[in-house]
């Protein structure tokens, strides 16, 4: 309506921004950092519907799940001609192979003769030969072995190769679109490859790979951790060194991102902690113990934080890391790629995927990669940890002290999902710029969801 040229006022905390709490790094925000770009997505309600409705989820399995990138697994997993891998999404199955050194081809994993899914336990091959019947494809998805050949003079072979899906490689990631039509994957990820070029995720290895099943929609999941509105509630022990309310939100055509600044105290804290005392938030000291670290005079937590983990880095990631900037070393930014990659920058190490679990409306995973960069030869990767549903995060100690964090969310999760199962009105009110990364999501499906299929 005639409303809608009218821009919307985006309020902003009265903390400091993050250009300000960065303006004494010793080396400053890189500049696409500086670049703000905060969603206007009017403020309507998000439908409940949305997290609830079987009908709901199927029309993203149709929209999203067959039209879009999405990262099916890591380079590293298929390292030789012949590897194989599954990536199942709903109840959709494809299967991704190593045709040749430097070809990486995907494929719907269903036999052409009786459906069949082709590829069920992934290993090493020198062709997809089907159990049933013993079709069998070259890597490249052509047919290489028609059974009884002569009772199938009415097709033609040519016509049998396997279905492709569009598969390409960034950063280390293998990414599948079932859409043969759909856009680059480089137009996908928008910003993220030149912003992420300079963290190099293509020389790292999965150090650790937990997968968690929650009892809740996906999006529950995954929105938990697309905001910083609930550190104040769900993770007080934050406040004292983490800018909660005034972190940095931005939106990027499918990609958004939260710059959270660290080693500031939240603007919602009634007092006003010295840097030491921030400091000794981090090492847990008790009230009666002397500092076992003391800050040098007329330094701030950031700098020091940022010395530290320069020198932790610089063993793997060679003196690189003296170009790197102290908000890259210490702050928590985290960009989200529609519909489910959220990769954190620089050197945080974490990549998480949501998704649904198997084909349910009301039950999905949440996984955690730890990408790490490595001295020598590249290690294996690690295998996936599983955990259920009662299982806690602190079952996988590779996680080290991101288990804590996961479980404090993980105990508002399945009682989102009962809320919005039982909720008497038909939309969830958010804010407007600290959860202006879901509606931006919300924004995308919306768009998925209209277009034709």
């Amino acid at each position: 309506g005639a409303m809608s040229s009218i821009p919307l006022r985006v309020d902003r905390s009265p903390g400091p921004t993050f250009p300000e709490i960065s303006a004494a790094d010793r080396i400053p925000p890189y500049p696409s950092e500086f670049v703000e770009s905060p969603g206007n997505f009017g403020t309507g309600d998000i439908p409940v519907e949305r997290y609830t409705s079987r009908q709901f989820h199927d029309l993203e399995r149709q929209h999203v799940w067959k039209a879009v990138w999405q990262f099916a697994c890591r380079e590293e997993h298929i390292p030789e001609v012949g590897d194989t891998y599954l990536y199942e999404i709903c109840d959709l199955s494809f299967l991704i192979v190593r045709a040749a050194a430097d070809d990486i081809r995907a494929f719907w994993n269903v036999c052409r003769h009786r459906g069949r899914q082709l590829v069920s336990d992934p290993q090493r091959v020198s062709i997809l030969r089907c159990p049933f019947h013993g079709f069998a494809w070259k890597l490249d998805g052509s047919l290489a072995h028609l059974p009884s050949a002569w009772d199938f003079a009415h097709t033609a072979a040519g016509e049998l190769g396997l279905v492709p899906v569009q598969v390409d490689t960034w950063g280390g990631f293998v990414f599948v679109n079932p859409d043969l039509d759909g856009p680059p994957l480089r137009e996908h990820l928008g910003i993220v490859v030149e912003d992420f070029d300079r963290w190099r995720f293509q020389d790292r290895y999965i150090e650790a790979h937990v997968a968690k099943v929650y009892a809740a929609n996906w999006k529950v999941v995954q929105e938990a951790f697309m905001e910083s509105f609930h550190v104040a509630a769900t993770h007080p022990q934050q406040l004292i060194r983490l800018g909660d309310e005034n972190s940095q939100h931005d939106c990027f055509g499918e990609v958004n991102r939260s710059i959270h600044p660290s080693g500031t105290p939240s603007p919602l804290l009634a007092w006003e902690p010295t840097e030491q005392e921030m400091l000794d938030s981090m090492i847990d000291v008790r009230l009666d113990e002397p500092s076992p670290i003391v800050l040098p005079e007329g330094t701030t937590l950031r700098q020091f934080s940022a010395a530290l983990s320069r020198d932790s880095l610089r063993d793997a990631v060679g003196d690189d890391v003296d170009s790197l900037t102290d908000s890259e070393l210490v702050d928590a930014i985290l960009y989200s790629v529609f519909p489910n990659f959220h990769p954190w920058a620089a050197y945080q190490r974490i990549v998480y995927r949501f998704r649904p679990n198997g084909d349910r409306h009301d039950s999905s995973i949440m996984e955690v990669f730890v990408l790490s960069p490595f001295v020598g030869e590249r290690p294996p990767p690690a295998p996936c940890h599983s955990l259920g549903v009662e299982d806690p995060w602190t079952d996988a100690p590779e996680l080290g002290i991101t288990c804590r964090i996961l479980d404090q969310d993980s105990s508002n999760i399945p009682k989102v999902q009962i809320g919005l199962r039982s909720a008497p009105f038909p939309g969830l009110v958010l804010s407007n710029y600290q959860e202006s990364r879901i509606r931006h999501f919300h924004h995308l499906l919306d768009d998925y969801i209209g277009r034709p299929r």
